[in-house]
């Protein structure tokens, strides 16, 4: 059986695609002619549930052989993720409050308690600067309950509930589609998210326990391209029946997005290299893959097509990218690119002077 829970790089690398897909999304206004953002988030859910289903599967196996309880695991996750998450995201809430920049102070509570994506869902409306942590939220709401489903159900039971966990996800949003919801709930609530997060899981499962007939029929490029080509399929149906959210965008297209997911995360994890494998380890994209939690949290500040904040200088200058008479300079390709990099450099400043320093404080808390 394998047990390797170590670094996979070409993960980072596979991070640098999910946030350039959200950014790229974010800054061009929709323009990219597919929902490049949903994608992106999807891939960070898919990647959450499979990375966090290794770490806990190893504690798992780890606290049954020092014969303790799974509560010492527990503690540890969640310091561990307390440590990774909050510094910076509080931090970020903190400035936006003293400098005012609306909505931050008329709905702190909702966002210092992650429940930005149950204020967006029910409240059925945006947060305009704001509005992209939803899906933090999301993901700290899964975190509440998804190590005690791991670390506490049977092993032999496990698979059975990520299984389980797809089928609630997609009958949810099924549900809310039918009865006549906004698209906005099915889209942003945590348990409608879950198809992603399980999937994840499942993979991460099959994987630890090295189920090599399932890895290795996933692990084969005709894989590969089915998982591409069913995204593809979905995105042509859904542009197919035209503008706004309808049975294809709100039930079936994460599920689509996940399966893609799958595929590309489980060609990765092949033990031989491959062309694809080289690619999301080439180190520029590691590097942004690294540091993406800062990326993800800064972007919208520095630029958004939808709700630009006013006295932004970077949105004064890409006001003037786009009225200049240079066809390059005012191209969208262009603004991205340079938006790309005012955020590169803002998250790497986080990421030395502030990120790095109090991450390191995890290694007091791992799972030995």
């Amino acid at each position: 059986m394998q047990k390797s829970t170590g670094y996979i790089k070409s993960l980072d690398g596979l991070r640098f695609l999910a946030v350039t897909l959200v950014l790229a999304d974010h800054w061009s206004g929709d323009k990219l002619g597919f929902p490049a953002s949903y994608l992106g988030v999807c891939m960070f859910f898919v990647l959450s549930g499979f990375l966090i289903t290794r770490i806990l599967l190893k504690a798992k196996e780890k606290d049954e052989t020092e014969n303790r309880t799974h509560g010492f695991s527990l503690k540890q996750f969640y310091i561990r993720r307390t440590i990774r998450i909050f510094p910076l995201y509080y931090l970020v809430l903190a400035i936006l409050f003293v400098l005012n920049v609306s909505p931050v102070r008329e709905q702190i509570g909702w966002l210092a308690s992650y429940m930005t994506n149950n204020y967006i869902a029910f409240k059925a409306g945006w947060l305009g600067s704001v509005d992209h942590l939803w899906s933090l939220a999301v993901e700290e709401q899964f975190y509440l309950f998804f190590p005690f489903v791991v670390l506490f159900l049977p092993l032999q039971k496990l698979s059975k509930a990520f299984y389980f966990l797809i089928a609630l996800s997609i009958g949810l949003r099924a549900y809310f589609y039918f009865s006549g919801q906004s698209w906005i709930l099915p889209y942003v609530l945590m348990p409608t998210c879950l198809d992603a997060f399980a999937a994840g899981g499942l993979l991460a499962y099959w994987s630890f326990y090295d189920n090599k007939k399932i890895l290795n029929s996933l692990q084969k490029p005709v894989s590969l391209a089915i998982g591409l080509l069913q995204y593809i399929i979905c995105v042509y149906i859904l542009k197919s029946i035209g503008e706004g959210h309808n049975l294809v965008s709100v039930i079936f297209l994460r599920f689509s997005e996940t399966l893609l997911s799958i595929s590309i995360i489980v060609y990765l994890l092949k033990p031989s290299g491959n062309l694809l494998k080289s690619i999301f380890e080439w180190n520029p994209l590691v590097y942004i893959g690294k540091i993406s939690y800062g990326i993800y949290i800064f972007h919208n500040f520095v630029y958004n097509e939808y709700h630009p904040i006013s006295w932004s200088p970077i949105v004064k200058v890409v006001r003037r990218l786009e009225e200049s008479s240079n066809a390059l300079l005012a191209s969208t390709s262009f603004k991205i690119v340079f938006l790309y990099v005012v955020v590169i450099i803002l998250a790497s400043i986080s990421w030395y002077t502030f990120e790095k320093p109090i991450n390191q404080l995890k290694n007091r808390f791992d799972y030995r």
